[in-house]
This record gives structure tokens, sequence and C-alpha cells, in this order.
């Protein structure tokens, strides 16, 4: 089966992790500071905190926003669950914005358009969610200007954007949001295993973020009630959570970090050439912004069902049945039993018919020459017989 996508792995990175098992610290040592010190570098940014998974950094960012209870976050409905589930962990109001028909991300004039109606209605939202939807960067300049004007936080989701840039400036380096976040699954552009960071200019968000990964526990006397200088004294000032990464997690993750710009690299030609192999097709490619650099986490094609007159199933399904890993993303947010229960969310025009035809073909570091033109031919065979 060739997978839609999936980690690379070398001996440079097995070496690696190896050596931190062979050292005094395997949890908590100096490993995770480094890698957080790497992406810091990186992304241009003043503080990074490392947590578990991107699922937790997008909660431990909401909550250090101050996102509760009859809040409102609003985010895409093209994405992954965490994207929404971040704002249910605090125990706020989600909603979601349509998409761009182009670009998957988010749109602009639909988000314009549902803030007017909250300003009337008294419910704008504390936080927006932003989708970075395939490592395309969504349009940040707009969005910050209506930030500005409705009193919102943004949140970049950005797990499948380390590596892509927006107007010549890194995913990551904190202009317009106030705090991005990343994750390093084994499908994501880099891969920790698991893990996930939240990436951030401001020191008091940064500090509450790291308490609030480590059970709302602290032993430095700065913070204590307490003066106790000794080592043994701490003590909780929140109701934190166990989301630390690991120095097994971090050494993998900074051997890799050496690697993104290839990574990368090497994702940009594979979309090149599926843009050029499949141009004939009818299908409609995720728009780039020629200003923008993506890291093509994600190549998606959405396919004309009008022309090609066969069943969206069918279709997956003969493409499995030829050991090709295709997947979608994503079914819409709203249409999960969990969201369809908590709240009767209207259907999204351009969510509904990107659901209905996307297609996620096979893009990764390994993926050879001859798998992807065996890709592209069994895509044409499927969708151009009879």
């Amino acid at each position: 089966m060739i997978p839609y996508s999936r980690q690379s792995i070398n001996k440079i990175d097995i070496k690696n992790v190896i050596k931190v098992l062979k050292s005094d610290y395997i949890t908590q040592g100096q490993t995770v500071k480094k890698f957080e010190e790497k992406i810091c570098s990186i992304v241009k940014a003043k503080y990074v905190v490392a947590s578990n998974s991107a699922t937790s950094s997008l909660h431990i960012s909401c909550l250090a926003l101050g996102l509760k209870k009859n809040d409102w976050l609003w985010t895409s409905a093209n994405t992954f669950v965490a994207s929404a589930n971040c704002g249910r962990y605090c125990g706020a109001n989600v909603d979601f914005v349509d998409i761009d028909e182009d670009t998957f991300n988010i749109s602009v004039d639909k988000l314009k358009q549902k803030l007017i109606k909250a300003k009337r209605k008294k419910i704008l939202p504390k936080i927006l969610v932003v989708v970075h939807f395939g490592g395309e960067p969504v349009n940040l300049h707009e969005i910050y200007k209506l930030s500005k004007k409705y009193k919102f936080k943004i949140i970049e989701d950005a797990s499948h954007a380390l590596g892509s840039k927006y107007r010549g400036l890194p995913i990551g380096k904190p202009k317009y949001s106030e705090i991005i976040c990343f994750s390093f699954h084994p499908v994501k552009p880099i891969t920790t295993a698991e893990g996930g960071v939240s990436v951030t200019n401001n020191f008091e968000l940064a500090k509450k973020m790291r308490l609030l990964r480590n059970h709302g526990i602290t032993r430095d006397t700065k913070d204590l009630n307490k003066k106790i200088k000794n080592y043994w004294y701490y003590e909780q000032k929140d109701l934190g959570y166990n989301y630390r990464m690991n120095d097994l997690e971090a050494s993998l993750g900074l051997s890799q970090l050496k690697k993104l710009s290839i990574f990368t690299k090497k994702r940009q030609l594979i979309a090149k050439r599926y843009l050029q192999l499949l141009k004939n097709l009818p299908v409609k490619f995720q728009k780039v912004d020629s200003k923008n650099y993506s890291s093509y986490h994600l190549f998606v094609v959405c396919l004309n069902l009008k022309i090609i007159k066969k069943n969206y199933n069918y279709i997956f399904e003969y493409l499995r049945e030829k050991k090709i890993g295709v997947n979608k993303h994503y079914l819409p947010v709203y249409s999960h039993p969990y969201y369809k229960s908590s709240k009767k969310y209207k259907k999204l025009k351009h969510v509904e018919k990107y659901a209905s035809s996307a297609l996620s073909l096979p893009i990764y570091y390994d993926l050879t020459f001859k798998q992807q033109v065996y890709v592209a031919k069994t895509l044409e065979q499927v969708l151009k017989n009879k």
C-alpha cells in the first residue's frame, strides 16, 4: 500500500534517539528545551512551549487566553476535530465558518458576514482558530484586521504548516496572532512520533502554558506563595494537565528539524509533478497564493463528479484496491455525532461541496517518482474509463 503520508526516519534519527535512551534523562532533561529553542530560531519567535500533542497545545493555548464556559470559539469546518475540541474542553461554545472554494481555507468574506450578524446578536467569538489547510497559509492580514475590529484573539492551527511562509515570513512568527500551534504527528512535515508546540511572543502566555502542561505545578521561587527555596518544595497554582513532551520525542524532533528544508522541497517537487500529471483530468486543485510558500502537508484533488459521472465511493475504493492509500481530509466537523448532538449546525455550502469530492493523494518525502506516476495513471484510469 502506498500511504497518503508517512514519516521518514533514517539512521541518524535513530542514533539520536538511542543517545538519549542511554543518557540520564529520557523524560524531562534538557533535550525538550533544546528542541523548543530550535523551533524558536526557525520560526523567529520568542517563546515555544512543547507538549505531547498539537491537541494539547491548542487546549492550553485556549486556557492561557482565558477561554471559558459560555464564551465562543470559531474555527473552520474543514479541519481535524481538535481545532474545535480545544474550545469544548474549556466549556466554550463552538461554531464554524465556511471555507473559500478555491483555497479550502477559512473564507474571509464568510467570516466578515458571520461577524456582522454575531455582533448584532452579541455573540462574537473570543477566539478564532484559523487552520492553514494542507500547508497553504490563510489570509492572515485580512483576518488580523477583523480581529482588531471585532476584538477576538487568533490562534493559528498550523499543524500542517511547519516550513510554510506567508508573505515571506515563516508560519510560526507571531505577527498576526497570539499563539501558533504545530503538530509533529508522523504524517506531518517533521515528526516527534507524537507531539506539538505552542509558539508566542507573549511572556505571560508562555508562562501560563508551561504551568498548564505540567499539572499546574511550579518550583519557581518567584511564583511560590511560601518563599521556600528548598528543591523539594513545589506548589500547584492551577488545575493543569500532564501534557509534557519527553526527551525521547524531542531528540527525534531535533534530528528531523535538520531536514525540514529538504522535506519541504521534496513535497514541493511532488506537488509540482502532480499538477503536471493530472492537469487534463476533471479535478480541481487547491489554489496556492504566489506570495506564499506551502509545506504541502496534503495534496488534495476535488473530483468533478458531474463530468466523471461516477460515484465517489467507487473511485475511492478502486484506488484503495489498487494499493493507493487515498484519504479524505476532512469530514465537516459539525457532521460528527458529538457536534450534531450538542447544537443544530447549519450546513455550510462550500464545506459540503468540498467534502463530497475531496481526495487526498499520497505525498511524503520517500514517495518515489515511479510510485507517483502509478498513482496518477491509476487515477486517470478510474476517472476516464466508462
